[in-house]
């Protein structure tokens, strides 16, 4: 496994990491998620994501309880966790969802409770929320890493001038800024991380843990010729991703990329993650499996790092034709 320090800081995570969306409690259980962990972290994995959404805080709750079993030293591994949504699904109230101080205080502390740890290495802010003030957002992360529970906070899907505006509050305050964003990068989805966050890289200095390497999946092939039955998009309440992804012009941009992976003497996903790597911007990539095979598959993507050279870019970028066009002033 390779580390990479997150941005300008002094945290360094493995190259590839592990997530739990939509995996836990929707697709594996407590002896699955043991196997899964436990894979990830003898190969080197050293930051587990979560957040209170995923599948209600049954999610946060599996991953502690894993954790706990298998009682690692708490110092050699990375977690995180997210808010914004909520847990309580539709019967949430005003104060259980959002950025408010309220809301991202108590979250905090339901996540230490869910993943029985006495804190996050990284808090994230799940979305942008056009109700509170940035500058509130600023000074309530800083008060929970005054008060120990967080080390760093960090973004998720927020825009480049909202991740400035958090960086200019927290300079006029004396206070820490967002020291990494979560942003979903694959072969599909790239403008945000490959243009608008180019100059807070280069000025400001920040870490990415991009999720959804493989597309939620559509970069495997394995929806090439339908939707597999027990596959994420196949499950109740996911309906959204089958309609983002599976639509044919990108199947026949994947079965070309397929054809260049056999050329390669490479598997599709492992291709797309180390695409995803390739990247010096990326800090991790987040890897979901409800299979050991399938997680074993995946960290092989460390291998083909040096086979990641222009010329092969150049012709991904070719069969892809997702390439951002950058219009110069």
């Amino acid at each position: 496994m390779d580390y990479r320090r997150m941005g300008k800081s002094g945290l360094q995570l493995s190259v590839l990491s592990f997530g739990s969306w939509v995996t836990f409690a929707r697709q594996t259980d407590d002896y699955t998620n043991e196997r899964l962990m436990m894979q990830a972290y003898d190969a080197g994995v050293n930051f587990f994501d979560n957040a209170e959404v995923y599948s209600a805080g049954l999610s946060e709750e599996m991953m502690g309880r894993v954790l706990r079993k298998v009682n690692w030293d708490r110092s050699s591994y990375v977690l995180s966790s997210k808010a914004y949504f909520g847990w309580k699904g539709a019967d949430k109230k005003p104060n259980q969802h959002g950025l408010s101080r309220k809301h991202l205080m108590e979250a905090c502390h339901e996540a230490l409770q869910r993943m029985q740890v006495e804190y996050l290495d990284l808090y994230y802010c799940h979305r942008p929320d056009p109700n509170v003030p940035i500058a509130e957002v600023v000074r309530t992360m800083n008060t929970l890493i005054q008060q120990g529970k967080i080390f760093y906070w960090g973004t998720s899907e927020w825009s480049a001038a909202e991740i400035m505006e958090a960086h200019m509050h927290a300079k006029e305050m004396g206070l820490e800024g967002p020291a990494v964003e979560q942003p979903e990068y694959n072969l599909f989805n790239r403008r945000r991380v490959e243009v608008d966050y180019e100059p807070i890289f280069r000025n400001v200095g920040m870490g990415t843990t991009i999720w959804s390497p493989l597309a939620s999946g559509i970069l495997t092939g394995k929806y090439n010729e339908g939707i597999p039955d027990g596959s994420r998009m196949s499950l109740e309440g996911y309906e959204w991703l089958r309609d983002k992804a599976v639509v044919s012009d990108k199947l026949a941009r994947i079965r070309a990329l397929g054809d260049f992976a056999k050329e390669l003497g490479v598997s599709l996903p492992c291709l797309s993650i180390a695409w995803c790597i390739s990247n010096p911007n990326v800090t991790t990539a987040i890897l979901g499996a409800t299979k050991e095979s399938q997680l074993t598959e995946n960290l092989k993507a460390l291998e083909l790092l040096p086979l990641m050279t222009e010329e092969v870019k150049a012709q991904i970028d070719t069969i892809m034709g997702t390439k951002p066009v950058v219009i110069q002033n």
